[in-house]
């Protein structure tokens, strides 16, 4: 498994691993050293590389600039692959599994030919993405864009791979998706020969702690990791909440210094990261920065969900929640204590939403999660 310095790129996939492992795999992961310990306790063995990202646990920030993000990740293949093929030179995998964002997965299952499963934390493209797209992809036009096509595909030249950044980066030859279908735009229009929905993979996570049943209803509250510094937002969530008989469960990221928040009421819990998926069992609402790996974990629980996007994918999967029923959009410069406590509990009081989330909820756990993509690496290895 070729996986990426990242929560949201490294917990999604954890499941999958302890799956393959129970079923006797040898897995090897190879990963950064902020996440090798994360990734033991999974059961797969951390084959720690140097990387090109920023380090998550050390509060560095990731750029906002789209061509930026997306250079990163090249880096991060130029700089992992040849780790890689040191590595394992004398002790080849039958298969590779990679995350969308490590690139040099795809690229050592090239050359050593061998078969090749895309984990996807996130939502993959169908037939007329870059046509629909192409407002949004238009930076990739400008000057810094074009400069950095021009570097992947010269990259990839490199390795003997004619197919194009482009397809390398976002089609797959065999995709195992790690997200609610329903959460899929366009979900009709995807290559379901190519692409599996097989949800979050929820069922098998041992890494994950316990959270207490509360005594009154329970808010969840969360920008995610990485677009996380936002010391107004979170008080204001506390103003929200202010006179109301609820219990808050509040993850505030590596940035922001609970101090700087002023008094936190006793029924308010602040830490730095939060058990998110065991406290989300409990809850009531989610305030979510509606990131994917939020997402997928509100309606697997089947949460009541606010959304205030940050950034990236983040606003169009705050409108694909409200287009599903089971939330409302805040925009983050609309925020105030007023309109947080309105929508928090009109998603928490509304039978409408709860009929949506809870069959929302069946869905998602349906699909199969870690054992249905343990499956599809069996298959693709017999």
């Amino acid at each position: 498994m070729v996986g990426v310095g990242a929560h949201g790129h490294t917990n999604p996939h954890l499941p999958v691993m302890t799956e393959l492992v129970a079923r006797g795999h040898r897995v090897t992961y190879a990963i950064s050293e902020p996440f090798a310990e994360t990734v033991a306790g999974s059961g797969a063995t951390p084959l720690v590389v140097e990387t090109a990202l920023p380090d998550e646990t050390a509060a560095q920030h990731w750029p906002t600039d789209a061509v930026s993000g997306m250079r990163l990740f090249l880096d991060e293949g130029r700089t992992v692959l040849p780790q890689l093929l040191d590595a394992l030179e004398r002790d080849r995998p039958d298969a590779v599994l990679y995350d969308i964002g490590g690139y040099a997965g795809r690229v050592l299952a090239h050359r050593w030919d061998l078969p090749l499963l895309q984990l996807s934390p996130s939502i993959v493209a169908w037939e007329g993405y870059e046509q629909d797209m192409g407002d949004a992809l238009a930076f990739l036009d400008e000057p810094d864009g074009l400069a950095f096509q021009h570097d992947f595909d010269a990259w990839l030249g490199e390795q003997g791979i004619d197919i194009g950044w482009a397809a390398f980066s976002g089609r797959p030859p065999r995709c195992a998706a790690l997200v609610p279908e329903a959460m899929q735009p366009n979900a009709e229009r995807v290559d379901h020969d190519v692409v599996t929905f097989v949800g979050p993979a929820l069922d098998r996570r041992p890494h994950e702690e316990e959270w207490p049943e509360p005594d009154r209803p329970l808010l969840v509250v969360s920008l995610g990791s990485a677009y996380n510094d936002r010391p107004q937002f979170f008080r204001d969530v506390i103003a929200a909440m202010d006179g109301l008989d609820w219990r808050v469960a509040m993850s505030i990221g590596p940035y922001v210094d609970p101090a700087d928040l002023g008094e936190i009421p006793e029924n308010v819990e602040v830490r730095s990261w939060l058990p998110q998926l065991a406290a989300l069992r409990h809850a009531s609402a989610f305030v979510t920065h509606a990131g994917m790996g939020g997402c997928s974990e509100g309606l697997y629980e089947g949460v009541p969900m606010v959304a205030v996007p940050q950034a990236v994918d983040q606003f169009g999967n705050a409108a694909r929640l409200v287009e599903l029923g089971v939330g409302e959009h805040l925009p983050a410069d609309e925020v105030t204590p007023e309109r947080l406590r309105e929508a928090i509990l009109r998603v928490s009081g509304s039978p409408e939403v709860a009929a949506r989330c809870r069959e929302l909820r069946e869905r998602a756990r349906e699909a199969g999660g870690a054992r249905a993509a343990a499956d599809i690496l069996e298959d693709m290895l017999r």
